[in-house]
């Protein structure tokens, strides 16, 4: 199938130069490799500005309330198991009024894909900070800097014992559109973090990472299967220092160092992923490591809808009533004079 399949015929409304373009974009790509019709896809948002979605895709859609967007969509995915249903959100949508519905879905391992667009700003709210944003932030609702730590939304996937998690940014295309495909095809709560800049209220708030001539060095983009190598001339590699204590630190290295890591996604053991998930959260730290992107996690576990339905099927299979009017006269009733 082709990308034009899935756009719909509205004007697509996000703020010239918004990093929202590049991921509907790439999702748009993205759902024509996987190859599912339009008319079995699903997508469903919340409020905000990665929440107008649904408007742009040729597909099944719901704009649905602030932060409810999680469980529509649950309640889409289970009563439907047979749709591909992608979740729109952004930081605010997802991390404040919705963060319960998140952390739920993502526990209970619903089959959904989910979306989460992070540029550390309410924006259709017009510059106010977000759960994401850096301790110190200044903005329209805290003009002194916000005295708040930040949600890391990898340390809260995995918290919640998260299957698969990754991470992209607006400006990498192939990376994205990669992170999405495999998103789409595996088993359970799929949680893309969506590295987007606010063009209007926090332009540049990824560009210690965006910025070409130093996204190399300050960013690496794992592979599963494939050794941790990074760096402008690949000369950078990751490995495990022991040398510290009993809790092993990860090292930046030569390239060719017999030490540097193969990246497994699939392991089962979050130790790892969640070490390569906090890596370089800000600037200073991308000094030192950088931050990861692509698929850092990805196992295999049932998936909520899967569960529930083979459980209605299994009760079903075992009683008498195969319909609600059946069921009704197996109950107790009783006649009122």
């Amino acid at each position: 199938m082709e990308a034009s399949q899935y756009k719909s015929n509205q004007p697509v409304k996000f703020c010239p130069g918004c990093g929202d373009h590049a991921i509907c974009l790439a999702l748009q790509k993205a759902m024509a490799q996987v190859g599912i019709p339009t008319h079995q896809t699903v997508v469903i948002s919340g409020i905000g500005c990665s929440s107008r979605m649904p408007h742009y895709l040729n597909t099944y859609g719901f704009n649905t309330i602030h932060g409810r967007g999680g469980a529509i969509a649950t309640g889409v995915k289970t009563s439907h198991p047979e749709l591909n249903v992608w979740q729109m959100t952004g930081d605010g949508d997802c991390l404040a009024i919705g963060g319960n519905h998140f952390i739920h879905e993502i526990r209970r391992n619903v089959n959904l894909n989910i979306c989460l667009f992070n540029n550390r700003i309410y924006g259709l709210t017009k510059g106010q900070y977000s759960p994401t944003s850096p301790k110190g932030f200044v903005s329209k609702s805290s003009p002194f800097g916000t005295v708040e730590r930040p949600f890391i939304p990898a340390e809260l996937v995995l918290g919640a014992r998260g299957t698969f998690f990754a991470r992209t940014l607006d400006v990498d295309m192939p990376t994205t559109v990669d992170c999405m495909v495999q998103a789409s095809k595996h088993e359970g709560a799929s949680v893309i973090e969506c590295l987007v800049n606010c063009v209007i209220f926090n332009h540049g708030t990824h560009n210690w990472i965006a910025d070409r001539d130093t996204r190399a060095d300050r960013s690496i983009i794992l592979r599963h299967g494939e050794k941790m190598i990074f760096g402008k001339n690949n000369d950078k590699g990751l490995a495990l220092d022991y040398s510290q204590g009993l809790i092993p630190q990860l090292v930046v290295v030569p390239s060719d160092d017999e030490r540097v890591l193969t990246h497994d996604a699939t392991t089962q053991d979050p130790t790892l992923h969640r070490m390569l998930a906090m890596m370089g959260q800000e600037k200073a730290e991308c000094e030192s490591l950088p931050i990861a992107l692509g698929v850092i996690r990805r196992v295999a576990a049932e998936s909520y809808d899967a569960a529930v339905n083979a459980q209605i099927e299994e009760v079903r299979s075992k009683s008498k009533a195969k319909t609600f009017d059946q069921l009704t006269q197996t109950l107790e009733t009783w006649n009122i004079e």
